[in-house]
């Protein structure tokens, strides 16, 4: 099979370095993982076959990245409550404080995100309770191996990544696409420079769960060889 053909998460889950790409051409590989590149590619007007050249030359250079698909249940949870819970509980305060400030100073601007500290309140709250959902009952059942128990819970945390990808799709449209103006202040620049940070980090942490845990979770071959 041509990558063209292969999946978004598919592609993003075995070669390191191909989540950057498709930030690069804004294609969705988390929530929209299922697509086909050429899909994705069409849909957004984009050469597919120049992105399957980039990824070709990924796949022939040796990376530094951790292989995640070749870790253990326990050591890809370890890894997600780290990189991913925890950063995001420090991001999203100090996001909703910059937002508030920005929004408050720059009320009259026609490029003023008005209602984003509110949506980022929202976000915090939903992705707070999703993320303790995942602490304390999906991802001691993984660690342990029973990933053939957790079907249920599994759909549960799919859903509602879907719901994160819509609202990451609402924090675009309120920043025209986390698009500057050019008389931007330093807090300006500082919050759209965060979100950004925010929102690739939100898209790895949701490939890595959708595209890798919960789908070695699905196939107890690749488990065991894990």
């Amino acid at each position: 099979m041509s990558m063209v053909e292969q999946s978004l998460g598919q592609l993003a889950r075995s070669i390191p370095g191909a989540t950057q790409v498709f930030h690069e051409y804004q294609l969705d590989f988390c929530c929209g993982g299922k697509k086909s590149l050429a899909e994705a590619a069409a849909q957004r007007s984009l050469d597919a076959a120049q992105i399957e050249a980039r990824l070709i030359e990924l796949a022939r250079t040796p990376s530094q990245e951790t292989d995640w698909g070749l870790a253990t249940p326990a050591e890809l949870v370890d890894h997600i409550l780290a990189r991913y819970h925890e950063v995001h509980r420090q991001q999203l305060p100090e996001l909703i404080r910059l937002a508030l400030k920005v929004e408050q100073v720059h009320a009259d601007s026609p490029d003023c995100p008005t209602g984003l500290a509110d949506h980022l309140r929202v976000m915090q709250q939903e992705l707070e309770s999703h993320m303790q959902k995942e602490e304390q009952v999906l991802f001691p059942m993984l660690a342990r191996g029973h990933g053939a128990m957790a079907t249920m819970p599994i759909m549960v945390m799919r859903t509602e990544h879907d719901d994160h990808g819509v609202a990451l799709e609402r924090l675009l449209a309120l920043t025209n696409d986390i698009t500057l103006p050019r008389a931007a202040c330093n807090t300006w620049r500082a919050l759209y420079l965060g979100l950004r940070t925010f929102k690739e980090d939100l898209m790895a942490h949701i490939h890595l769960e959708n595209n890798i845990l919960f789908e070695n979770a699905a196939n107890p071959a690749a488990q065991a060889r894990n």
